[in-house]
């Protein structure tokens, strides 16, 4: 499978995990957190927004973008825990994707490839490191969840500079 077969693949990952993240969000928005519910929609942006990045990519390096279906995601969660694990263990699922494309782009000698997914490996650094804080507050938490609440209000910006490093997103990131 070529370098750019695999963005095309990891297209419908972020796709996925955006879709994932809505449904979390929407899962702590039936529930009354809307601040855990704010955190996850914005991640559904920032994960469509990767999506976009990567699609972006493939148009400017002339090649055929495909946009594959994504499963399902999770809706149902036992209690306040289960979907923030969840998102945890998909950013580092995400962590070994991107690795492998970057490994992918060297091994074929596509060296623009490769430069182009280091801002996501920088990315999922962060991503791994925010999404791990929050499950240890969450686990915390557990029991009284307005603690996690009052946590994202004080510690969690509302909304995150632009990163000027950051890839261009096909339809500039709408």
């Amino acid at each position: 499978m070529s370098f750019i077969d695999k963005l095309n693949e990891q297209i419908g990952h972020e796709f996925a995990a955006s879709q994932q993240y809505v449904a979390i969000a929407v899962h702590y928005d039936a529930n009354t957190l809307p601040r855990l519910a704010a955190v996850f929609y914005q991640q559904a942006v920032e994960e469509r927004n990767h999506a976009m990045m990567l699609v972006q990519y493939v148009l400017d390096v002339g090649e055929t973008v495909s946009i594959p279906g994504v499963a399902e995601p999770k809706t149902e969660f036992g209690d306040i825990v289960e979907p923030v694990a969840l998102a945890l263990d998909q950013e580092k699922r995400v962590s070994q994707q991107i690795s492998a494309l970057a490994g992918a782009a060297r091994e074929s000698g596509d060296y623009m490839g490769e430069q182009f997914m280091q801002w996501f490996i920088k990315e999922q650094v962060e991503e791994v490191s925010s999404m791990s804080d929050l499950l240890a507050v969450v686990e915390r938490s557990r029991e009284n969840p307005m603690i996690v609440e009052e946590y994202i209000a004080r510690e969690r910006p509302s909304s995150e500079a632009l990163d000027p490093t950051a890839p261009a997103a096909a339809g500039g990131a709408l």
